[in-house]
C-alpha cells in the first residue's frame, strides 16, 4: 500500500525558514529520510508538498479514493482550513497529523487545529522524528 506524506504551506523552505522552531533539516532531507524509513518498513512512501490549498485537497481526495494512509503536516491549514477538514473527514484509512514544532507551545492561535478532529493520531514537537513515528504507527497497524 502507498502511503501519502503531504506537507503544508512554507514546508518547502525547510532548513531555511525559522531554523531555531523547524530545525535544520531541508525539504529535500526530509524526503530522503521518509523514502528510507518507508522502504525500511516495507511501504511505498509517497512525499509531497504544496503551499496550495486546492492541490492539497485533491491530493486527500485522491488518497481517499484509492484508500490509502495520510500522513499530513498541514502547517498553517491546521487552524484555518474547515476545507481539509471536511475533506480529511471522508477518508476511509488511517491519517496522522504531524507538526515539527509544538503547537501548544507556541501562539494561542496555534492551538487549535480543524484537522486533529478528524485525525486517528496526532504528533506534535518531536521534530521531523514525528514524520518517522508516524510510519511506524501506520506500519504496526498493517497499513501497508
Amino acid at each position: 500500500m502507498t502511503v501519502l506524506v503531504l506537507n503544508g504551506p512554507n514546508l518547502g523552505r525547510l532548513g531555511t525558514r525559522e531554523p531555531e522552531i523547524y530545525g535544520s533539516t531541508t525539504y529535500a532531507q526530509l524526503v530522503e529520510l521518509l523514502e528510507r524509513a518507508g522502504a525500511e518498513l516495507e511501504m511505498e512512501v509517497q512525499v509531497r508538498q504544496t503551499d496550495d490549498e486546492a492541490e492539497m485537497l485533491r491530493w486527500v481526495h485522491a488518497a481517499t479514493d484509492a484508500g490509502s494512509p495520510i500522513v499530513l503536516n498541514p502547517a498553517s491549514w491546521s487552524h484555518t482550513s474547515i476545507a481539509l477538514h471536511d475533506a480529511l473527514a471522508a477518508t476511509t484509512a488511517p491519517v496522522v497529523e504531524v507538526h515539527i514544532s509544538n503547537i501548544h507551545k507556541r501562539e494561542q492561535f496555534r492551538h487549535h487545529s480543524y484537522v486533529s478532529a478528524v485525525a486517528d493520531g496526532v504528533i506534535a514537537g518531536l521534530g521531523i522524528e514525528g514524520y518517522v513515528l508516524a510510519l511506524q504507527w501506520l506500519s504496526l497497524r498493517g497499513a501497508r
